[in-house]
């Protein structure tokens, strides 16, 4: 099994409960060992007049490869009714793979780390809740430092279970 962590997010619909859903289904895929407090983000790119959205991080131990993994995610996200037309715009349910173990990948359909992860406060901020001292495979810096250096702008810490 390999520690895989992947970020959700919902801004239409209902999406604490899209949250709580995603989560329920990713016990299907290994076993959830960590979850992150709940965050409200203000959106951050994609068209403006987005609601905001809500954010958090989960730690799930898995045999799945990070292309299956990644697979099933975006059918989670599909079976929550998300269409992918524009980059960025509001959508029912996010998942993204942010790390699979010590795992470094580039190829077309799979980067990891994620590429952006540890620039965004909306996935720092769960991500430092859950695993402070997680490091980046790459650069070596840990989760709770990039906080630090990204600032929390934009985030509410809404609850620390859901």
């Amino acid at each position: 099994m390999t520690a895989a962590y992947v970020a959700l997010g919902a801004n239409l619909g209902d999406p604490l409960a899209a949250l709580r859903w995603a989560r329920g289904e990713l016990r299907r895929l290994g076993r959830v060992t960590g979850t992150s407090a709940l965050y409200r983000t203000v959106p951050v790119g994609g068209p403006p007049g987005q609601p905001d959205y809500l954010n958090a991080v989960l730690r799930l131990e898995t045999d799945l490869p990070p292309p299956a993994l990644l697979a099933a995610l975006h059918a989670l996200e599909a079976a929550a009714g998300r269409e992918r037309r524009e980059r960025w715009a509001a959508r029912p349910l996010d998942l993204d793979l942010l790390l699979y173990g010590e795992e470094v990948w580039d190829t077309p359909g799979l980067t990891l780390p994620h590429p952006r992860a540890w620039e965004r406060a909306f996935v720092l901020a769960p991500l430092a809740d859950l695993a402070p001292e997680l490091r980046h495979p790459v650069t070596g810096e840990e989760a709770a430092a990039a906080l630090r250096r990204v600032g929390e702008g934009g985030l509410t810490r809404l609850a620390p279970e859901w």
